[in-house]
């Protein structure tokens, strides 16, 4: 019996979604420049033909996994601008963000890894400006939301909270097994998400 078209749809985006944690997978262990196509077709266990199916190479491929981490940060940023209230909006931000590092504390690392790699290296340079920028924008957001909950300098609370939660993610992508998460994220509820 043939597939569906949604069946299809389903291996496809299976495959691609294989393709790029091989791919980030490899980019964090070996580095971007050391990681060849084959290794990232080897680690995904397909065929290196089927790989540039789906991207036209591994630069394609760092585009892909950029694009994939400005998509979640906007998907989180919109939905916590939907919310009614200042502090219902921090609070969306905040829990979205260690959740977030609670289910892939790899991909943390991995975005971590890609900001602090050499400015020298003008393709893994483009990517890590472009999601700064992305970041940048997204903070002016929630600068705002600070203003609006009437904080008395809304951009330092802003550096203040992002900061904070920077630090929780590092500290849980490092030590997963042992880092209490959850009582320093009721710590952070507490803290930001309560008006002035």
């Amino acid at each position: 019996m043939p597939r569906t078209p949604a069946e299809n749809e389903r291996i496809r985006q299976a495959t691609r979604d294989q393709i790029l944690k091989a791919a980030m997978d490899l980019f964090f262990t070996k580095g971007y420049h050391a990681t060849s196509i084959e290794d990232i077709a080897k680690q995904a266990q397909i065929s290196k033909g089927l790989l540039y199916h789906y991207f036209k190479g591994k630069e394609d491929v760092l585009a892909a996994l950029v694009d994939v981490r400005l998509n979640d940060l906007l998907f989180v940023m919109n939905a916590a601008a939907a919310k009614p209230t200042p502090v219902e909006q921090i609070r969306h931000i905040a829990e979205g963000a260690l959740e977030d590092v609670r289910r892939q504390p790899e991909v943390f690392r991995f975005y971590l890894n890609l900001f602090t790699q050499p400015r020298l290296d003008p393709i893994v340079a483009k990517y890590s400006q472009k999601l700064m920028d992305e970041q940048a924008k997204q903070f002016e957001i929630q600068t705002q939301m600070f203003s609006e909950l009437g904080v008395a300098n809304p951009r330092q609370r802003s550096l203040y909270f992002s900061s904070t939660l920077q630090g929780i993610m590092l500290m849980f992508s490092t030590y997963p097994n042992t880092y209490p998460l959850d009582a320093v994220k009721a710590q952070v509820i507490a803290e930001f998400c309560v008006e002035p």
